[in-house]
Order: C-alpha cells, then sequence, then structure tokens
C-alpha cells in the first residue's frame, strides 16, 4: 500500500512538473520580463544571473531572445510589438477589427486572417483561421455578456415613459420577432420564435419589457392578425396602421396592372411605326427598282397610306393616355402619404382626422375610377378594397394621438394661452422639424424655415411663452418634442431591421446560432450612432451607457503569438 502511494505521488509530481516546465507565459508578463532583462543586460548581469533574478529558467530567456531574433521585420517595430505599449495596442487594434469588421461589417473570419497577413501583423499575433476563430468566440461571448449586464443597469435608473411599438416578424434563419421604438430605434425585442400569433407575440414582449419603466401606449404595424390580436387583447394599446402597406396594396392593385398594359401599348407603337415606315418605303419605290426586303411579312398591297397612319396616331393616343392614368394614380398614392399628417405641412396647422381620412378616400376614389374605366380585374379591386378598410384606422389613430397629447398637456397645468401655444404652434413646429429630417436638405428647408416661424415669436418678450423662466422653457421645448414624436404612421425603421438581417442572413448562411443573432441587435443598441454621437440605448433610457468596446478589451485576453515565426511574405 505505501509503495502504490509513493509511487502515485511521484507520478503526480513529475505530471506537475511537466505542466509548470511547459506552460504558456502570458504575453503582457513575457513583454515585461523581456524588458527588464534587456535593461539587465545592458548593465552587464549575464544571463545566469538575470534568470535567477526575474524567477525564470535561463533556457525560457534563450527561447525568447532566440524567437525575436528570427522575426523578419524591422527591429524597431520588433522591439515595439514585444513591449507593454506595443502588445497593448496590438490587443486594441485586433479586437477592433473583430468588432467593426465582422460584427459591424460583413466581414469574414478569413479576410481577417489575409488583413493580418498583409499588414505584416502575423508576426506578432497568430493569423490562422482557427485562432481569429476563437479570437471572434470570445468576443462575440463577451458582447453578450455586456448586453445583459449593460440593459439591466440602465433599466433599474431609467425614468419612467411612454412608449410606441413598431412590430413586425421577418424570417432570416427562421421565423425572428421584432419590436423597435421608432423613437429611439432601440430594438426592444429580436428573437426567433415558432408561431406569430397573439400567444407567442404576448409572451416574448412581456420578457423583453419586463424590468424596463415603460409602458407601452400604441403599437405600429401591418394589419397581420397575430399583431392586431395581442394589441388587442394583451398590451390593451391602441393600433396605428402602416401608410406604406396602404400605398403597397394600391400600387399592387393598380400601378402594377396599368405598367403592363403600358408596355404592350408602347410596343404597339413601335409595331405600329414600323409598319408605317415599310409601307411608305414601298410606296416610294414602286415605280423603281424594287427594294430589298428584309425579315418580316411585306406589308399588304391593300392597305393604304392613310389607315397605317391612322393607326399609328391611334396607338400613339392609347400609350399617352394610359401613361397619363398611371401617372395620375402615382400622384394620388403620394397624395395619400402627404395628406396623412399629424401637421398641414405647408400651414403648420395641426389637422383634423375627418379631415385626413376625407382626403385619402378622395384620392382612393380616384384610383377606384380609373381602375373600373381600366376593366381591372377582380382582384385588383379587391386590393383597393382591402387598403380602402384602412382609412378609418387612420382616422382613429389621429384622434388617438390628439386625445393623448391633450391629456400630456393638462397634466402641465399651463395658462390658457401658454396651453393654446403648445397645442397651436409649439408642437406643430417639431413635428415639422421631424418631417423634414427624414428628407434632404433642400426639401427639408421649408418646413424648418416654417417651424422657425412658428416656435420664435412664442419666447420673446410678450410671447406667450416669453415670460417663462429659461428652465421652464426647456421643459416646454423637451415635451413638445416628445409629443411630435407620438404620431407614428410608418413601421419602416422595423422593415429596414428586416432588411439587413436579410442581408446578413444571406452573407453567413443563416443565423441559426443565437450569439450571432443576439450580437447584431447588441451592436445596433450600444455601438452604432447617430450623426449626433448617441446610440440608440443613450436615446432609450436617457443616460448614456459604458463602452463596449472598453468591456471587450476588459473580458477577452490578447491573441496569442504564433508559435513560430512566419514565412517571408512574397513580394
Amino acid at each position: 500500500m505505501d509503495k502504490e502511494v509513493t509511487v502515485g505521488t511521484i507520478v503526480q509530481y513529475q505530471q506537475r512538473s511537466n505542466e509548470e516546465r511547459h506552460q504558456r507565459w502570458a504575453r503582457l508578463e513575457r513583454a515585461e520580463l523581456s524588458e527588464r532583462y534587456s535593461e539587465l543586460h545592458a548593465q552587464g548581469v549575464s544571463q545566469r544571473q538575470a534568470a535567477e533574478v526575474l524567477a525564470v529558467p535561463r533556457s525560457t530567456l534563450q527561447a525568447w531572445r532566440a524567437y525575436q531574433e528570427r522575426l523578419d521585420a524591422c527591429p524597431a517595430v520588433v522591439a515595439f510589438f514585444q513591449s507593454v505599449p506595443g502588445l497593448a495596442f496590438l490587443h486594441r487594434l485586433v479586437l477592433a477589427i473583430h468588432l467593426v469588421c465582422v460584427e459591424v461589417g460583413a466581414c469574414g473570419i478569413c479576410l481577417v486572417c489575409l488583413l493580418l497577413q498583409l499588414t505584416g501583423l502575423n508576426r506578432f499575433v497568430g493569423a490562422s483561421y482557427g485562432t481569429q476563430h476563437q479570437v471572434n468566440r470570445r468576443v462575440e461571448e463577451a458582447i453578450v455578456a455586456y448586453r445583459q449586464e449593460e440593459s439591466a443597469r440602465l433599466a433599474r435608473e431609467m425614468p419612467a415613459k411612454d412608449i410606441t411599438m413598431a412590430q413586425d416578424e421577418t424570417f432570416t434563419g427562421g421565423l425572428c420577432l421584432v419590436g423597435i421604438d421608432p423613437v429611439s430605434n432601440y430594438i426592444v425585442l429580436e428573437q426567433t420564435a415558432l408561431a406569430r400569433d397573439q400567444d407567442t407575440w404576448h409572451a416574448l414582449m412581456e420578457h423583453a419589457l419586463a424590468g424596463l419603466h415603460c409602458k407601452g401606449i400604441q403599437s405600429t404595424s401591418d394589419e397581420a392578425p397575430g399583431l392586431l390580436a395581442y394589441v388587442e387583447h394583451h398590451l390593451g394599446a391602441h393600433h396605428s396602421p402602416d401608410l406604406f402597406h396602404v400605398q403597397h396594396e394600391l400600387s399592387k392593385a393598380i400601378s402594377a396592372p396599368l405598367a403592363t398594359k403600358q408596355r404592350a401599348a408602347h410596343k404597339a407603337v413601335a409595331q405600329a411605326e414600323k409598319t408605317l415606315t415599310r409601307l411608305q418605303e414601298h410606296l416610294d419605290h414602286a415605280d423603281g427598282e424594287p427594294v430589298k426586303r428584309g425579315l418580316g411579312r411585306p406589308p399588304k398591297a391593300t392597305a393604304s397610306l392613310e389607315q397605317v397612319a391612322q393607326d399609328v396616331a391611334t396607338a400613339r393616343h392609347e400609350h399617352q393616355r394610359l401613361s397619363a392614368q398611371r401617372e395620375q394614380v402615382s400622384q394620388r398614392i403620394r397624395a395619400i402619404g402627404h395628406a396623412y399628417h399629424f401637421v398641414d405641412l405647408e400651414r403648420g396647422v395641426r389637422r383634423n382626422g375627418k379631415l385626413i381620412a376625407g382626403d385619402i378616400q378622395c384620392h382612393i376614389d380616384t384610383i377606384r375610377t380609373i381602375a373600373q374605366q381600366e376593366g381591372l380585374s377582380e382582384t385588383c379591386l379587391e386590393r383597393l378594397d382591402k387598403a380602402e378598410r384602412v382609412v378609418p384606422k387612420m382616422q382613429a389613430t389621429v384622434a388617438f394621438v390628439s386625445g393623448y397629447v391633450g391629456q400630456q398637456i393638462q397634466q402641465l397645468e399651463l395658462a390658457p394661452p401658454q396651453s393654446f401655444a403648445m397645442h397651436a404652434h409649439l408642437i406643430p413646429s417639431y413635428y415639422l422639424d421631424r418631417v423634414a429630417s427624414t428628407r434632404t436638405v433642400a426639401a427639408g428647408a421649408p418646413l424648418r424655415a416654417l417651424a422657425e416661424r412658428l416656435r420664435t415669436p412664442l419666447f420673446v418678450p410678450g410671447g406667450a411663452l416669453g415670460e417663462c423662466s429659461m428652465l421652464q422653457q426647456d421643459q416646454l421645448k423637451a415635451k413638445a418634442a416628445q409629443l411630435a414624436e407620438v404620431f407614428q404612421r410608418s413601421s419602416s425603421n422595423v422593415e429596414g431591421r428586416n432588411g439587413y438581417l436579410s442581408l446578413r442572413n444571406h452573407q453567413l448562411r443563416g443565423l441559426d446560432h443565437p450569439r450571432k443573432r443576439t450580437c447584431l441587435t447588441a451592436v445596433h443598441n450600444f455601438f452604432l450612432t447617430r450623426a449626433d454621437g448617441t446610440t440608440a440605448a443613450e436615446r432609450f433610457f436617457g443616460q448614456k451607457p459604458r463602452s463596449m468596446f472598453a468591456a471587450i478589451l476588459a473580458s477577452v485576453e490578447i491573441p496569442p503569438a504564433p508559435l513560430s515565426p512566419p514565412r517571408r511574405a512574397v513580394g
């Protein structure tokens, strides 16, 4: 028994000694020891003595020195990347490449390896696919952990707020339910699901909103039955229809069939003009030598020049008529988008929901008349009816926004002149600014000018809000800007997100791995910024999150160096 214990102890000691002898030194520790060794060597200390001072085996110091001498780069560059500051820079650079190129962009691991080889950094960091794949995995794990920790921290400190949710589903890497706050563009929900019924929506949204000090007052989406049922039975909020889907239904119902007819008319014009040309050539050479005929049948001898010319004129007239009809339909569809605004864009006054619905219905009636005149199919008319059924919901949305804005201003307990100024001038001015931000600089300039004309007189001495203190004026401006965002007529941010996920799904050949999808969500919320430098999380939570990149640097170690110096690149 004692002999067996003694033998086992010896084996364990030998194994432990082998592990200690073959352990890999941490790169920063190795860099610090190498710098200290260089200082001792410059002072005339022998290698054996330096090894005793540094508590490093002499063979290890010799191996480090031999490895550094085999590097075929500039000595100054080698010295830099073998130093502590150089390794810190290398660490930051490699992780930044993974975050920006792989997670934000559409770059693969192979391209990261190629970049390291072309820049010569493969002398100081492993550039094989396996090494960089491990680095990327650790980066993604750090992003997932950061998102969980930072979301929980910000949620505890966020102020209470009412939000609108833009919701839709996408089919990239399986069914995925998406919910975004359109004001901040913060993704509240982006998760795969087995179904898109109301119960699934409720379960996922309830989990996503847990811990957030926010209340959903409105949902903007298409007319999917599951979403409508969820908003009505579970969320208990108002549903705002998506303007795009109304216009899209009208376009599919009328514009597409008219475009088919227009192309056929254009072809008929070309054919008639060709026949007229051939007949004219035939008549011009009737008394001379016969003209060489190309492919196709010769013109009928009985056809008169006047008849063919009349056919050409008729074909041209039909083509022009169809072009005009199609252009009128396009103008009417665009006019629906122009009419469906909470504020009149020409006068800067708030509009009544009934008047808005009347204008939209007038445009739809004109489109219906054109469809009947052109004798379009029953399917086209059914699509038109489907779009028309949304008009009462659009009117209800304007009424909901007006009621909500009125309640919020009433809670401010303002004097009647100040309350009227908020309703009639200040809120419309910020709505005009919001619309102008979605257009080009030239197209938005008139809206910004009108907004300034509405807002500036309110704060001058003698103005409705001029008696308020600067703090009160800033608070009223912030409240007016917030209320101007309540009217949401589109879920375009969700549609854009679905398009982005579709591209990444194609590039990655699937978004099946939940870690990758979570990373894409985290990068959108906590890393990407607008022109003002704010992230979606900062706008949603009302406070600046900690740096995602700093969290990655703190949790992901420096990538390992290559085991042996790479071969010199062939220029």
